[in-house]
Formats: C-alpha cells, sequence, structure tokens
C-alpha cells in the first residue's frame, strides 16, 4: 500500500491519509476484503503518531468503507460510501472548482484537468 504525506499540505496528517487510502480502494487497488496494515505499522512507515493512523481508519469506518475488529485489524468493507446525500459529495469538488477559478483557470483547462484526474482515479477501477 502506498501512502504519501504532503507536509506543505495545511489539511490535517489524518484527514491526507484517509484520503489517500480512499483513493486506493476507489481505483480498485484495495478490494473489498483486502486487510489494511496494522495501525502501529502503517504509523512506523509514514512516520507518524499511531493516534494519527487510527483517526483515519475511524473515519474510513464511519463512511462505511472499512471494518475495524480490535486484534483482527481493519479490512476494506465496501468500494462505496454510504449515507452521503449529493450536497455532501458535491462539497469538496465545489471546493476544489472555486480554488481553480480563483487561481485564474480558464473553463477549459479546469475540465481538462477534472478529467485527467477522473481517467486517473477509475483506470483499474472495476
Amino acid at each position: 500500500m502506498f501512502i504519501t504525506i504532503d507536509e506543505a499540505d495545511a489539511r490535517p496528517i489524518y484527514a491526507q491519509v484517509a484520503e489517500e487510502i480512499r483513493a486506493l480502494i476507489a481505483r480498485g487497488e484495495l478490494a473489498e476484503g483486502a486487510q489494511l496494515p496494522p495501525v502501529r505499522q502503517l504509523a512506523a512507515d509514514l512516520g507518524v503518531n499511531l493516534n494519527t493512523v487510527a483517526t483515519a481508519y475511524r473515519e474510513l469506518q464511519a463512511e462505511g468503507l472499512l471494518s475495524i475488529r480490535h486484534g483482527a485489524g481493519a479490512t476494506v468493507a465496501s468500494r462505496t460510501a454510504r449515507d452521503k446525500s449529493e450536497e455532501e459529495l458535491r462539497k469538496p469538488l465545489r471546493a476544489a472548482l472555486t480554488g481553480m477559478v480563483l487561481a485564474g483557470l480558464p473553463r477549459v483547462e479546469i475540465m481538462n484537468l477534472v478529467q485527467s484526474e477522473l481517467r486517473a482515479l477509475l483506470k483499474g477501477a472495476k
């Protein structure tokens, strides 16, 4: 499992870890039933506090993406997040698009970036 942390990113590290795992699940690199590394191991691999990884895992569990059993670890429960309204799904997209507009990117370039990212995300997804 390949996860990167960006020290320059303003988001908390646990949010970055959770987002990286979401992307791995969305791309199909972590299939339903796949075992995730133990919290201590992933924390050591990333050089972060184990509570950071535990928080990311709990967030993904609350979304229905992970199943966590004490002693058995975390496994991918589903490839789809449950109980999210369309509005909740639109918020981060709207924020990203707003950032691109404020950066002065033309509409065509924004659309190209969105399409490129979607292709990369869905590449290999089942």
